[in-house]
């Protein structure tokens, strides 16, 4: 039996130390995702919070074909949307988002990344960059590249193709490259 089997059947059996388990492993995850979609501390941390109760109430419902944590993001991810729906301040994509977005700067990148990470005016630029993407391009962005989900798992979070996952992933790229573009070009 997995760890996720174990809890799951800890959680289905009402154990109190399994939902604290359950919070422990997952909350920063669970946060950071939340944070990211709303842009929000205090929608992040009732985001977290209805994620947790509503997994609780419903792991009954529980499929055991996809991982935990997934189960969780996609809780995550439907209650974030619902608090953006709640603010009225969806950014819906555009209509030609089969379009290609193409910088209209070009820098050299050919920076040496350990020294560029290890800024932290750099990560504060990249964090105000990634506040500006639209909330689908932000969701499946920090999905794939900051938490690393697989494409087919950050696909069924979303409730979208995994084709369409990966066009808003790049398309997300693209628009942080290009929004880093002025930033970097300076730096020169």
């Amino acid at each position: 039996m997995t760890d996720d089997e174990t809890l799951i059947e800890r959680l289905r059996k009402k154990d109190e130390t399994a939902f604290k388990d359950l919070f422990e492993l997952n909350i920063d995850h669970v946060y950071s995702l939340a944070y990211g979609i709303l842009q929000n501390e205090d929608d992040a941390e009732e985001t977290a919070q209805q994620t947790f109760i509503a997994a609780y109430k419903t792991i009954d419902r529980f499929e055991p074909k996809a991982k935990l944590s997934t189960w969780l993001y996609r809780i995550t991810y439907n209650n974030a949307l619902n608090i953006l729906n709640k603010r009225r301040q969806t950014d819906p994509l555009p209509d030609n988002e089969n379009e290609s977005i193409m910088p209209s700067s070009l820098v050299d990148w050919r920076f040496e990344p350990e020294q560029m990470l290890l800024e932290e005016e750099i990560h504060k630029q990249l964090e105000k960059a990634i506040s500006t993407l639209p909330p689908a391009l932000r969701a499946a962005f920090l999905l794939r590249d900051v938490e690393q989900i697989p494409i087919h798992e950050c696909a069924d979070i979303q409730n979208i193709s995994e084709t369409l996952c990966k066009a808003r992933t790049h398309r997300a790229r693209l628009l942080l490259r290009e929004r880093l573009s002025e930033y970097f070009s300076e730096r020169n």
